[in-house]
């Protein structure tokens, strides 16, 4: 080092000044490594908002956060799986479970969804008033009841959550036995499911097809009594399925990884331990652990995503005028199996394709 190069240095160590630009630059590379480190968080820990619905099958989606890896999950509960869908088409939400009727409606409807997983099926219940003479299946006697009720000018009553699951399951089954719902019944719509054994109770209707648990709160409260699972139609007992837009996966490709794969955890969690389940239950309905135990009977957790008949279920909604259009083609298409095959290592034919 030369003589003036010494004489420089030891002016800026002297100078206040030079401490001050020594100090401007350590602060410098402190913001700029603080900024760094919150930029490799926030990457790493992209932020997802998840909608569910209030029943059994779907409250255990309120696992699904403390479930999850690389991805911050805002669980946020919803009435019904038509509320969850209106939130993801509006924005509010970047993922939903939702059912595969809500799916095949929002196509109907142009709404961008895209299908990535399932999540539980089952959980409808088809329950007659506990003073109904109908014995469990049978059908030749509901019809004969429904032909009584219409030679005496009184409408036959049967009620549903319109637009979930269970609405479309009844519409199925009555139609495969011979009984037109939209003409040889009175459909009766109450949109939140909690409510359904009140109006059992109150008689204002003759035959109700709910949702669990609250079908388990009806039969073990003694309100009403089993009449038939009505899973011999189209959608079999397929119920929820988890929907994205477009726009979510182009985005946040990662995040949507995480959130399917913490939701094959949760599928795999509901498979061996039911408990935290009904914790889920009981905290989101407030009905007796008995009751969320029971409901589980009727529920069937499988993240696979059913092609065939998802289609079946899209062309089954066409002809009970539930849609407008045929969207079966739409609804197959807009299936992506690569989140759960990347998660679970599976080739999407061993996914449901």
């Amino acid at each position: 080092m030369s003589t003036w190069e010494k004489t420089m240095q030891q002016q800026v160590r002297k100078s206040p000044s030079g401490l001050f630009f020594k100090a401007l630059a350590l602060a410098g590379l402190v913001a700029c490594s603080t900024l760094g480190a919150g930029s490799a968080m926030a990457q790493a820990k992209p932020k997802i908002k998840l909608a569910y619905a209030k029943c059994a099958h779907c409250m255990s989606m309120a696992m699904v956060p403390g479930l999850a890896q690389n991805v911050e999950i805002e669980g946020i509960n919803f009435t019904a799986g038509s509320d969850a869908l209106t939130a993801l088409v509006s924005k509010s939400v970047d993922i939903a479970q939702v059912t595969y009727l809500a799916y095949v409606s929002g196509l109907d409807k142009g709404f961008d969804l895209v299908a990535v997983s399932g999540q539980v099926n089952g959980g409808s219940e088809m329950l007659v008033g506990k003073d109904s003479k109908l014995a469990s299946d049978d059908w030749a006697g509901l019809k004969k009841l429904i032909a009584q009720y219409k030679a005496e000018g009184k409408p036959f009553r049967i009620a549903a959550s319109r637009g979930n699951a269970q609405d479309l399951h009844m519409r199925g089954e009555l139609a495969g036995h011979g009984i037109d719902p939209s003409k040889d019944v009175q459909f009766v719509n109450i949109p939140n499911p909690s409510d359904h054994a009140a109006a059992l109770s109150r008689g204002e209707v003759e035959l109700i097809c709910s949702v669990e648990p609250f079908a388990s709160q009806i039969r073990m409260t003694g309100v009403g009594k089993h009449f038939a699972y009505p899973y011999d139609q189209a959608a079999g007992r397929l119920t929820n399925l988890i929907v994205t837009r477009s726009d979510v996966i182009k985005e946040q490709p990662a995040a949507v990884k995480e959130t399917v794969a913490a939701v094959v955890k949760l599928v795999d969690v509901l498979q061996k331990d039911k408990q935290g389940w009904i914790n889920s239950i009981v905290k989101g309905t407030g009905l007796d652990p008995k009751i969320a135990t029971e409901a589980l009977n009727n529920a069937y957790p499988d993240y696979r995503m059913y092609r065939t008949q998802t289609k079946a279920i899209a062309g089954m909604m066409k002809d009970l005028k539930y849609v407008s259009t045929d969207v079966s083609a739409l609804a197959e298409k807009n299936m992506d199996y690569s989140f759960l095959m990347s998660v679970t290592g599976k080739p999407k034919t061993e996914l449901g394709y």
